[in-house]
């Protein structure tokens, strides 16, 4: 009678492999999702995805598992694997033809893609880019599926790629996740719990819980295995000694096969299989239980000490009794709990002699194992064989192989456990080349890269303590300063400055101007200015001299955006774009990214509100084309934002915010962008979705110190909103506090706006607002728009010291032409609205009910209504529609062709063709032939939202074509006037 090791029946599991099924159908139809696959160990959960994967029917399916060393997994285990499995399916040529911005980030997986070019949080942000990038281009090939296993043994980094994947997913990707994990590790501060609960609150996100098998569902198990069915007594003492789980009644099963007693013990159940295999390839199993869940071929056959003939004998026994499977390269134990049982059965001296075997083979020829797996395998070995010297030295290797793999976190541990043994080690410096406060040097820096701050400031501290000399005291000065501003904690620019003071000031070098340029970063209120400007130039001017472009580029930017006058940036736009030539030359592409956000916001705040959304697009494509859409696009996606929303370009302001909000940026640009979701919603009546987004980005700045260009539009937007529910008592509060609070005087750019926002409430406003707005010093044609509405709203109608004649009237106008000469039409329509009602009160005497008699007059404020109305409609304002009608409706003044706010109301519109302003920039990239998703990357909206953008175009141009499309955009010259 044959007895299958394995059943060959898939027994239960109907509803998670429905859902599971399910997943594969979105995926099809154009979405995508996550599944996140729980059980304990033995119930299942790889056969589950061997049976998903069969039905995974025009997919490609990519596998990868994380793999447990010790305490600590290898940094991302399963990436590698995925990314090694698609060079061998497709060639290293077409992956790379499938990658974004070069290959430097992916070079940090596998050696095969070349140099991965400088360390930094950037290398970190181009691997995470990259990495989705090449899988959503995967999955517009085909349907994809990428299968994670066994994440409770993934390493930090592997936990941050595999969130940053999920949160930064396109929701219309045909791409299905599922992520396996015992949920019995799951300790109460086991490392995945975080990341299970942060997933979780993901929309997309699901998760299934294996429970075990039923008393029914194990004789269905049994049958399969044993091909009869077994009597009553057997499965009774099956099901309960295996409590349900498939691999013990597995286990039991054919253990039972053999007439012999079942062990007492689930250690020597899981140990039976192995026992009844030749002494030989018993001993082969213990020596690859310390080589961990996965060994290499190579590998395991150095460590074994046998010749090919006779490894092969020892081997072939364990994969045929399915102890051992094939996996690629090498081989894995059929399941972790044999080798772990395995390796728990092993004598101390054992283990020490087997994980010295291991280190001492891989010392030998380190390129068995791929980097960093082999350099971090070789620290665990060394360690686990309790030899603190070359463990010490072994794990400082592992740091820098983490380290040029952007494996920061796993960096740090190794760091940590070099600090850990060198009281052990007598000539710890010697062995490795530096000293304690190199290391202590080292462990600072990628504190910070990680997030941790905290512990940076203090191995800063510690090493300050010993002395260093004065270079080494500069760095470690500078980075607990940078950290300690980070932290908003006290100290910060002492510590800068006396970083800066350690560096000769009489001998250029690189530190002295990097020194610099980081205490520059930090001086950014008014009482400093001048000393930023001075330590600024310094930097640029040091910089230059030692060649240091990267330094020279990034202080270029800071002077450039400090000395800039609104009033006259033209002036200072050259040295943005020579600090982005630098920075190119130098391969310092988050310094570009600086240098395109400092331009758009300059602009923006000089009012050249189509030059700084041309200069954030701009950003926006170079991002994109370099891997850092996530990273450095989303932060300007608020640049092109804002410009959008003064040129009243609000529905493609959404389109853009709502893309860059899919994307999942960090909290604080989130919150940021959902700011300008609120200024659109308030001004067309929306309350509902006002609130909800004014109240997400609240909770985010609540929990920490911003800057002026977030705290005051924020104080703006809760004024307007408690204004628009009618709260006036509590918009009036928020005023007094924020002249009170928030040092509004140092930052008119971000304060006149504020101002304005009060302005609306003109007759309750605090005294301590009106003087804020009499003295508030204007740079720019945009704050004199300003400082002209809210002396129109205020009744204050002198301006420096000249009075207007005709008084309030004609500071309306003024503030009206300002507007229009800025592009501005909600501001222009608004300031049209304010002129009228003044002119009407007037002659009312006050009151504002005031008919006008003269036909000439009634005309003029007619048209001037009119023109306001038209600026309305066109922006969906429909609370400002509303308040134009009203107005003309007491005062008896023919606007609007008797239609009704809600009649007309119908976003923003071109002239051309019937399309909108958004449908026109589409149809012209269209002509030039761009693809929907080049399309989207060009003006950082989603490929699923350019689909509808097209298919409106095809229908308002009566075409059934792109082809038709281009043609007929040709034909009625619709591109004309900006062809040449």
């Amino acid at each position: 009678m044959s007895v299958h090791t394995v059943s060959p029946l898939f027994v239960g599991r109907v509803k998670e492999l429905s859902a599971l099924e399910r997943a594969l159908d979105g995926a099809r139809a154009g979405s995508s999702s996550i599944v996140l696959v729980g059980g304990e160990a033995g119930v299942g959960k790889t056969r589950l995805i061997k049976e998903f994967t069969a039905r995974a029917d025009g997919f490609r399916v990519l596998v990868g598992g994380c793999l447990e060393l010790g305490t600590e997994g290898l940094p991302y285990a399963p990436f590698t694997a995925v990314l090694r499995a698609l060079v061998r399916e497709l060639g290293r040529e077409a992956v790379t033809a499938l990658v974004t911005g070069g290959t430097q980030g992916l070079a940090r997986l596998l050696p095969e893609f070349g140099e991965p070019g400088s360390d930094g949080a950037e290398a970190r942000a181009r691997l995470f880019e990259q990495v989705l990038g090449l899988l959503e281009r995967l999955a517009e090939e085909a349907p994809l599926a990428l299968v994670v296993e066994d994440a409770h043994w993934a390493d930090r980094s592997t936990r941050d790629l595999l969130s940053f994947l999920v949160r930064y997913l396109r929701p219309d990707t045909r791409l299905v996740i599922v992520v396996t994990y015992r949920s019995d590790e799951l300790h109460r501060t086991h490392p995945l719990r975080p990341l299970l609960a942060e997933l979780g609150r993901v929309a997309w996100v699901s998760r299934l819980e294996l429970r075990r098998l039923t008393r029914r569902e194990v004789v269905e198990q049994a049958v399969g295995i044993l091909e009869r069915k077994p009597s009553k007594a057997a499965i009774d003492l099956i099901y309960s000694r295996s409590e349900g789980n498939p691999l013990f009644v597995e286990a039991l099963l054919n253990e039972a096969s053999g007439g012999e007693a079942l062990p007492e013990s689930l250690r020597d159940l899981l140990l039976a299989s192995v026992q009844r295999l030749p002494d030989e390839t018993q001993e082969l199993l213990r020596v690859a239980s310390a080589g961990g869940a996965r060994i290499e071929h190579d590998l395991l056959a150095v460590v074994a000490g046998l010749d090919d003939a006779a490894f092969s004998a020892a081997l072939r026994p364990a994969v045929a009794g399915n102890v051992l499977v094939v996996d690629g390269e090498g081989y894995a134990f059929r399941h972790a709990l044999i080798r772990e049982a395995l390796h728990e059965d092993l004598l101390p001296g054992e283990r020490t002699r087997l994980h010295t075997r291991f280190a001492e083979a891989l010392d030998r020829d380190l390129s068995i194992l791929p980097a960093p797996r082999g350099a971090i395998e070789l620290a665990h070995h060394w360690h686990a064989a309790h030899d603190t010297t070359w463990a010490l030295i072994s794990a400082w290797h592992a740091a820098a192989a983490a380290r040029a793999s952007a494996a920061y976190d796993e960096q740090l541990g190794m760091l940590s456990r070099v600090l850990e043994l060198w009281d052990q080690v007598p000539d710890a410096a010697e062995r490795i080349g530096a000293d304690h406060i190199d290391v202590l040097r080292d462990a600072v820096v990628v504190s910070r890269l990680t997030g941790e701050s905290e512990r940076g400031i203090a191995l800063a501290t510690a090493a300050l303590a010993e002395n260093p000399e004065p270079e080494r005291a500069s760095r470690l000065l500078t980075y607990r300063g940078l950290m300690r501003d980070e932290l908003g904690r006290a100290g910060a620019r002492d510590d800068l400055r006396a970083g800066a003071a350690l560096v000769p000031a009489g001998r250029p070098s690189r530190l002295r101007a990097r020194a610099l340029h980081s205490l520059a970063a930090t001086l950014n209120t008014p009482d400093v200015r001048q000393e930023k400007l001075a330590v600024t130039r310094e930097a640029i001017e040091i910089a230059h001299q030692v060649g240091d472009r990267v330094t020279e580029a990034n202080a270029l930017v800071t002077l450039t955006w400090t000395e800039t006058r609104y009033a006259d940036v033209d002036a200072h736009l050259d040295g943005f774009h020579r600090a982005s030539r630098l920075a190119r030359e130098a391969g310092a592409e988050y310094a570009v990214m600086r240098s395109f956000i400092s331009e758009s916001d300059v602009l923006e705040g000089a009012g050249r509100h189509d030059d700084a959304a041309r200069v954030a697009r701009q950003g926006v494509a170079d991002a994109e084309a370099h891997g850092l859409a996530r990273a450095s696009g989303t932060f300007l996606a608020i640049n092109l934002a804002e410009p959008l929303v003064s040129l009243g370009r609000w529905d493609e302001a959404l389109e853009v915010i709502e893309h860059a909000l899919d994307l999942a940026p960090p909290a604080p640009t989130q919150a940021s962008l959902q700011g300008w979701i609120t200024d659109i919603a308030l001004a067309r009546g929306d309350l509902a979705r006002a609130e909800s987004h004014f109240l997400a980005a609240r909770r985010v700045f609540s929990r920490g110190s911003f800057r002026d260009q977030t705290v005051l539009p924020h104080a703006r937007r809760e004024f307007a909103l408690a204004a628009a529910r009618g709260e006036l008592d509590v918009a009036l509060a928020v005023a007094s506090r924020a002249v009170r609070e928030l040092d509004p005087e140092d930052s008119p750019r971000y304060a006149w706006p504020m101002l304005v926002e009060f302005g609306w409430l003109p007759e309750a406003l605090p005294e301590e607002v009106l003087a804020l707005g009499r003295r508030l010093s204007v740079d720019g044609a945009s704050q004199e728009a300003q400082r002209l509405t809210f002396f129109a709203q205020t009744g204050l109608t002198a301006v420096d010291g000249a009075a207007f004649p005709e008084g309030r009237v004609a500071v309306w106008g003024a503030a009206a032409a300002a507007w229009r000469g800025l592009g501005v039409p909600y501001g222009e329509a608004r300031a049209l609205l304010g002129g009228v009602k003044a002119a009407l009160a007037a002659r009312s005497g006050g009151s504002g009910a005031g008919r006008v008699e003269s036909a000439e007059a009634a005309k003029e404020l007619g048209e001037q209504l009119e023109a306001a109305r038209g600026l309305a409609v066109r922006l969906g304002a429909k609370p400002l529609v509303s308040e134009i009608d009203a107005v003309a409706r007491k005062a008896r003044l023919a606007v609007g062709g008797g239609a009704s706010a809600g009649q007309e109301l119908r976003g923003e519109q071109d002239q051309r063709a019937g399309l909108t302003a958004r449908e026109l920039e589409v149809l012209q990239l269209l002509t030039e032939g761009s693809s929907n998703r080049e399309i989207g990357a060009r003006l950082f909206i989603s490929v699923k939202t350019v689909s509808v953008h097209v298919s409106n175009i095809l229908a308002k141009l009566g075409v059934a074509s792109r082809g038709e499309a281009a043609a007929t955009a040709h034909k009625l010259g619709l591109f004309e006037e900006t062809a040449g």
